[in-house]
């Protein structure tokens, strides 16, 4: 089984928030990965050898400079009533709205969706922002969200 329902995710609480409602169509776009699933996307997307972002590895392509090209803030839009991401990150991340992308917060925590339901729902996503990347299926374009309010946008290997 690729996926856990929604209501059997421990962290589905972030999708049901009372100030950042999401529709019940787009609810059932966004898909938990089972355990197993998920740590598969991970070692084979993300890293072999590291089971979260702040654990990277030396020879992980997202702990090495060269793929990252600008770093800018994220946290300001997302405390304000501005729905939309910041323009950077659009602007980097040009994918088709069916683009399915995988926001990947650790080895067992992974969830896919639509780029058109994350463009709508990335505040929600954000609750949890210890260095979730996001990256698209078959797309070199990544961005990674840090805890100090910043994301960082680059290309990987």
């Amino acid at each position: 089984m690729n996926y856990i329902p929604l209501e059997a995710y421990k962290r589905a609480w972030i999708f049901r928030h009372k100030d950042l409602p999401v529709s019940e169509a787009d609810l059932n776009e966004i898909k938990p990965l089972s355990e197993a699933r998920a740590e598969q996307v991970w070692r084979q997307q993300i890293s072999q050898e590291s089971n979260h972002p702040e654990l990277f590895y030396d020879d992980d392509w997202a702990n090495k400079n060269p793929t990252w090209q600008e770093t800018f803030p994220w946290q300001n839009r997302w405390e304000s009533d501005e729905a939309d991401m910041p323009e950077q990150l659009l602007e980097h991340l040009d994918w088709d709205d069916n683009t399915l992308v995988y926001f990947c917060y650790d080895v067992e925590h992974v969830i896919e969706t639509r780029w058109h339901v994350f463009k709508r729902h990335w505040k929600n996503f954000l609750f949890f922002d210890n260095g979730p990347l996001l990256i698209g299926r078959k797309r070199k374009q990544v961005a990674q969200f840090m805890q100090t309010g910043n994301v960082r946008i680059g290309t990987r290997p």
